[in-house]
């Protein structure tokens, strides 16, 4: 369908730069799919570029486990290791076999339902999302600040973590304001050199374990002082939670897909090969993941004193960086400290890439995204400034985000153990089903653990809720008397039947708009009479009945395929949509383009409550439909001389 352009009013230089790009594909790590495919990778190299989020999680998580668990940190680590490959990889290797195209996990749920619940369900879920991608930012940049201000070669000038933060995210908005490409060469890079430097660092801390067994010893007796094996396992157990921060690579391991080379033979509908090295990459990534947590967290808690944990503590938010101080030259520390400062900043980098994706992703089609949403500078702006409070609120302290990152991470992680469980069950898998049902269960009591310690992240998530739900309602009611309508179709019935009517007519198309009730001769006979009388159509003009009835009222875009159906001497136009108004008002659009004669369309009056109307209009399509099919009209054709005519007769 022939689309119309809306009059455009003059922009400010400011506006011009604010919005250039906008209906543009977004750059960067996850960016769309169809753009993504003209420079696929093989899967490790893609692991690398999940990896700056994931990996990166080193500079800080042996620190808070030591903070949660203290001596038990290895235990508790392992619960995570066995949680990490025995739950969250099966769950997610599947989530990449049923999403295979950069979704993520909250677009097996929407499958799963539909209407209003479906929209508002995905709604929460993106205020977690931006929850786990903003925390990412601000805690990344809090960490890097640590880096910085610890290491001995820096001035004690610089020591002022939340204006350093505030600078680091601050440069980091300035990364995306000028525009941010994907550079996966310089993920690869990073990851291999702090992956390479960690490792190094927790080999020599094995090696002086070695030499030095009074470390196993102190350690020993300061875990079996209060416990025996069992109680260990337990409260290993229960301390899991606060761990979960090692998790959170996984929901953006699947972001990431369209990046990744599949095989010959893949296609669109079904990329096998995309599937397979997916698995590789989440299964990989867990893997490495898993022996440097494990790893890290016996060293760290063997050969660094409990105090440094501490807040105000040299290990505090930095325990590998910790022990290459102790052990290493201060030019090799300093240079794992430029590591893991700049793989932090990337991990930020992949945060804001998602926050600026995942909003066009989703809300623009529901009709909840105001326009200038497909530009990334104001967006960038929002998230910047978000991160801002949220920085000074929690004082660029990582230990006190962990909790509101993990909250973030794991509700989104737990959306996708309810929907693997609930696709094994559809599909009749009862092993899976169990199985998966279990993984839901420890995801659900880890979110509660999340939430009962500390509210932080729940409240930092209800904030984006309400925020995001507001908006797009607001979004929705403004942008209710757009066309919404991507394409229109007719059948060759419903053609012949509109080219006939306007050579009978003279050139004129006169259409009565009717909703189908029992849809036999006698309604059309009883509807035709009833408006001709009203209206005055003359005798010997010939009608068609146009006819839309409401398949999903939330959804926003569709496309409009209208069938000929004839009853007796009757001609009709029929088809569904998610608005009458709005496909009303594009069928007619459509039939002045495809025939040069602009049509007739004439309703009933209805009376009623107009604000009765007016909500019936936004959740349900319906409403008061002659006047808002005038204005959709009005709107999409400013030029009257064009405009299709609406009758109301009452």
């Amino acid at each position: 369908m022939p689309k119309t352009k809306m009059p455009s009013r003059p922009q400010s230089p400011l506006m011009k730069w604010l919005l250039q790009g906008q209906n543009q594909n977004i750059e960067g790590p996850f960016e769309a799919e169809s753009k993504a495919e003209k420079h696929t990778h093989p899967w490790y190299q893609v692991m690398c570029l999940t990896g700056v989020d994931y990996f990166s999680t080193l500079g800080y998580q042996p620190g808070i486990a030591a903070l949660a668990a203290g001596a038990l940190s290895p235990f508790a680590t392992l619960v995570l290791v066995i949680v990490t490959l025995f739950g969250a990889l099966p769950m997610y290797r599947r989530v990449a076999e049923e999403s295979p195209h950069g979704d993520g996990s909250i677009s097996m749920l929407e499958r799963l339902l539909s209407f209003w619940q479906e929209k508002f369900l995905v709604l929460i879920l993106i205020g977690f999302a931006l929850t786990g991608f903003i925390i990412t930012i601000t805690l990344s940049a809090a960490d890097a600040t640590a880096h910085i201000i610890e290491n001995p070669l820096v001035p004690k000038s610089l020591d002022h973590p939340v204006p350093m933060t505030l600078l680091l995210i601050a440069l980091l908005g300035g990364v995306f304001l000028k525009g941010f490409k994907e550079a996966i060469g310089i993920a690869i890079f990073l990851v291999v050199l702090y992956l390479g430097l960690s490792g190094v660092v927790i080999v020599e801390g094995f090696y002086n374990m070695s030499q030095h067994p009074e470390y196993f010893q102190n350690w020993t007796e300061r875990v079996f002082q209060s416990h025996n094996w069992w109680s260990v396992f337990g409260t290993s157990l229960l301390l899991f939670p606060y761990l979960a921060l090692g998790l959170s690579g996984f929901e953006t391991g699947v972001l990431v897909m369209p990046q990744i080379r599949g095989k010959a033979g893949d296609t669109p509908q079904k990329p096998t090969g995309r599937i397979q090295n997916g698995k590789k990459l989440l299964t990989g990534a867990a893997v490495i993941m898993s022996v440097m947590l494990l790893c890290s967290s016996i060293v760290t808690t063997m050969l660094i004193p409990a105090a440094e944990f501490q807040p105000g503590g040299e290990a505090n938010g930095r325990a590998l960086a910790y022990l290459a101080h102790e052990h290493f030259s201060t030019w090799f520390a300093t240079l794992y400290d430029i590591s893991t400062i700049l793989i932090l900043w990337f991990a930020g980098s992949s945060a804001m890439a998602g926050l600026l994706n995942i909003v066009p992703r989703y809300l623009p089609k529901y009709g909840m995204a105001p326009e200038w949403t497909l530009a990334s500078r104001p967006l960038v702006l929002i998230f910047t400034t978000i991160a801002f409070v949220v920085t000074i609120i929690f004082k660029a302290d990582v230990n006190a985000q962990a909790a509101a990152y993990a909250t973030g991470v794991l509700a989104l992680m737990g959306s996708a153990a309810i929907a693997t469980t609930l696709s094994a069950k559809h599909k009749k898998q009862k092993l899976l089903t169990f199985f998966f049902g279990l993984v839901t269960v420890v995801f659900a009591y880890t979110i509660a653990v999340n939430v009962f310690k500390d509210l932080g992240g729940l409240k930092i998530a209800g904030f984006f809720i309400v925020l995001i739900t507001i908006t797009s309602l607001i979004s929705r009611v403004f942008r209710a008397t757009e066309l919404r309508v991507t394409e229109v179709t007719l059948d060759a019935e419903a053609m012949r039947f509109v080219r006939e009517e306007a050579r009978h007519n003279h050139g004129r198309i006169r259409i009565i708009a009717n909703r189908k009730n029992a849809g036999d001769e006698r309604e059309y006979r009883l509807k035709e009479a009833q408006v001709r009388d009203d209206t005055h159509i003359p005798e010997d003009d010939v009608v068609l009945f146009l006819e839309v009835s409401i398949d999903d009222a939330s959804d926003f875009a569709h496309r409009l395929d209208l069938q000929g159906v004839q009853v007796g001497p009757h001609r009709i136009l029929r088809g569904t949509s998610s608005s009458i108004p709005n496909a009303l008002a594009a069928s007619l659009l459509h039939i002045r383009d495809q025939t040069g004669r602009i049509p007739h369309i004439y309703f009933g009056w209805t009376e009623g409550n107009p604000v009765l109307y007016l909500l019936r209009f936004i959740l349900f399509g319906e409403g008061d439909i002659a006047p808002v099919t005038r204005e959709i009209l009005r709107k999409a054709e400013p030029d009257p001389q064009h405009r299709p005519y609406v009758h109301v007769g009452g």
